[in-house]
């Protein structure tokens, strides 16, 4: 098992990085995606391009890319993250092969076996092979000896682990080689040639001198402005495709948090005060933890600083001039006590070969051995201590340590912790308090709204709240809350949501948004004001051209106006230098005639006249500025490649309904 312990060491904390990265799309195995029917329901995960997932499928997928996930860290543990990681690449997988394999088979690009051959064996670069650590030497150089040594393994494992995790390699540089093909399509044929190069850099070196007032139109209503209802419409339905939108629901929600009370608090210190001279004298540190701390003996060597991660009254005792044991020392509703177990010269990594302790002929496989850094990890920190040149067997290997880096002082570091918890007593409390108010809600809106009035409950407001949602203000974890909103019907208020047995919530359902277009009553105010500004800054353009008939020069418009010329130097039409100024006013005043009075121009806040009083021609925006900036430019297209794709096929993401 010396190349699965390998995989394990080398890429145990970059699972959730190659699982996650979205562009790469790691897939398995095709065949087990083909349960995708095409027919749709609410109980399906979602849709690609009219093709249905059924929740039991997208499980199955979760599954495998979980073992994947075992296999590479050596843990069927999975925290939070690590799942949604995971569930992200299964939906991934669906997308890469039903719209950027389809479409890219349909423009004729194709992936053949000549070329999968070449990619493994590293004829084409491919970094799923080429920079993925289990195939490194200690230089950090691609191994083809390495990759050669693991696929001659997989036919002697039993357990077919390794052959899933071989094909899901073989996949991943498949899709990626499908990815970079399809790309380079779009990149190479954003093609910029000599003249628009030359526009490009002209555009760029050419800037203006200017001399302009701005008349604000200021935030005061102006009652004779009417927008009617036909205006708000007609716009609505010239524009509507602006207007489309997510599912989503309005709530309003009181939360109950539970919160240790000052005898909750008393009890935890007294809890630890019971044990503490016990635990200054006790031999078996580990086991007398398990039994009276919150927080265990975990034997890791400690570098000044690292304990501030627990509490920095903790650290600053273990790493100042003490002795002994600490007092009691508090950080919040937790209490600790702290006991230096050992302290020594230890390096942060050492340079080491590894073989089986179980394995024949061990000095002969350590001579063999590929030799690989390491660093501190859970359960084998007594390689770190170990002295160059010794041969240590940790949880059942055989370390021959080569090389260590400079030894820093460090210290293992014994934690007696208590943390404050509610009692029952407490935590009924809080119960009654959030069971009155949905008791006198009985499931009306207008009685929970009374009710909180009533209780002195403040009813934090949520507008359009996502379905997957899972977080209302500070507290995580709320997706019984997203699903009864989504449940529910207006008016209703729900009963006790419990969340994480630290809150208790009563939710009322204000609104729904359905998805596709908004209706035009939900966007008029704002329609409405977007026109009410259009008719305000060209009403003032008309004051303005009134004050100003017949005045020659900037200084007698601005008194005219009550204001005064101001000036901006250097402006250029596509430069950031421009920020700042109002874009109607910058594309206006490039192309101006030089030397004359410009105006009235109604821009977005208020209204200019201009004089554009010079203009020059400089060189520093050179050609290779306008190759990158192209290049950037084409990046952001390749990025909208794959949404613009799941938008036309009208992809259907209802993960959130069952995660």
């Amino acid at each position: 098992m010396a190349v699965l312990e390998t995989i394990r060491v080398k890429l145990g904390v970059l699972i959730t990085v190659l699982i996650a990265v979205a562009l790469l799309s790691f897939i398995i195995d095709p065949t087990t995606l083909q349960s995708v029917s095409g027919s749709s329901s609410k109980y399906d995960v979602g849709e690609i391009d009219g093709k249905s997932v059924s929740y039991m499928d997208f499980q199955a997928d979760i599954d495998r890319f979980t073992t994947i996930n075992e296999i590479m860290t050596g843990s069927s543990a999975q925290n939070e993250q690590q799942q949604i990681s995971i569930r992200n690449a299964a939906w991934q997988s669906l997308i890469d092969k039903y719209l950027v394999v389809k479409n890219a088979n349909k423009a004729g690009i194709h992936v053949g076996e000549e070329e999968m051959v070449d990619i493994i064996s590293g004829i084409i670069d491919s970094p799923v092979f080429t920079q993925n650590p289990a195939f490194m030497d200690e230089n950090g150089v691609f191994s083809p000896a390495l990759l050669t040594e693991f696929v001659n393994y997989i036919e002697s494992d039993q357990t077919g682990r390794l052959q899933l995790y071989w094909d899901y390699l073989v996949e991943s540089a498949k899709t990626q080689q499908y990815y970079a093909k399809y790309m380079s399509l779009f990149t190479q044929s954003d093609y910029t040639n000599a003249l628009m190069l030359a526009d490009e850099i002209a555009d760029n070196n050419n800037t203006f001198d200017v001399e302009f007032v701005m008349v604000p139109v200021g935030f005061a209503k102006d009652s004779t402005i009417v927008v009617s209802d036909s205006e708000i419409k007609k716009y609505y339905d010239a524009h509507k495709k602006f207007f489309r939108q997510q599912a989503s629901r309005d709530i309003e929600y009181a939360v109950f948090e539970v919160v240790p009370s000052a005898e909750d608090v008393a009890a935890a210190n007294e809890a630890l005060v019971a044990v503490y001279d016990e635990f200054a004298v006790a031999e078996n540190m580990k086991s007398f933890l398990l039994a009276n701390s919150d927080r265990q003996y975990d034997n890791h060597w400690y570098k000044a600083g690292e304990l501030n991660t627990v509490a920095k009254v903790v650290n600053d005792y273990a790493f100042g001039d003490n002795k002994g044991v600490s007092e009691v020392l508090s950080n919040g509703n937790t209490f600790y006590a702290v006991r230096v177990m050992e302290e020594a010269m230890i390096p942060d990594s050492v340079f080491v070969k590894y073989v089986p302790a179980n394995s024949v002929n061990v000095d002969s496989l350590l001579n063999v051995a590929e030799p690989m850094w390491i660093t501190q990890t859970q359960g084998f920190e007594d390689v770190m201590a170990a002295k160059k040149g010794s041969t240590v067997t940790v949880n059942g290997l055989v370390f021959n340590v080569l090389d260590v880096t400079a030894p820093v002082a460090k210290k293992k570091v014994a934690v007696l912790e208590k943390n404050a918890v509610a009692s029952k007593e407490t935590v009924n409390g809080y119960y009654a308090k959030a069971n009155t108010l949905a008791t006198k809600s009985a499931g009306k809106y207008d009685k929970f709204q009374a009710a909180c009035t009533e209780e002195g409950v403040y009813a934090h407001p949520v507008n359009k709240m996502l379905e997957s949602a899972d977080r209302l203000g500070a507290v995580n974890h709320t997706k019984e809350v997203t699903r009864w909103a989504f449940d529910a019907k207006v008016g209703d208020v729900s009963n006790i949501i419990t969340v994480d047995n630290n809150y208790f919530i009563v939710a009322a359902l204000k609104g729904i948004h359905k998805e596709g277009y908004a209706p035009v009553s939900e966007v008029s105010s704002q329609i409405s004001n977007m026109l009410y500004g259009e008719k305000a800054v060209a009403k003032k353009a008309e004051e303005v051209a009134a004050k100003i008939t017949g005045l020659g020069s900037m200084e007698a418009i601005a008194e005219a106006l009550g204001t005064t010329v101001s000036t901006k130097e250097g402006v250029a039409f596509s430069s950031l230098t421009s920020q700042g100024l109002d874009p109607m006013f910058i594309g206006a005043a490039s192309v101006a005639e030089d030397g004359k009075i410009c105006g009235p121009l109604a821009g977005n806040i208020g209204v200019y006249v201009y004089k554009v009083t010079g203009r020059d021609t400089g060189a520093f925006f050179t050609e290779d500025d306008a190759r990158a900036r192209d290049a950037q430019m084409a990046q952001y297209s390749t990025q909208m490649l794959v949404p613009t794709m799941m938008d036309d096929a009208d992809v259907k993401d209802n993960r959130a309904r069952f995660f």
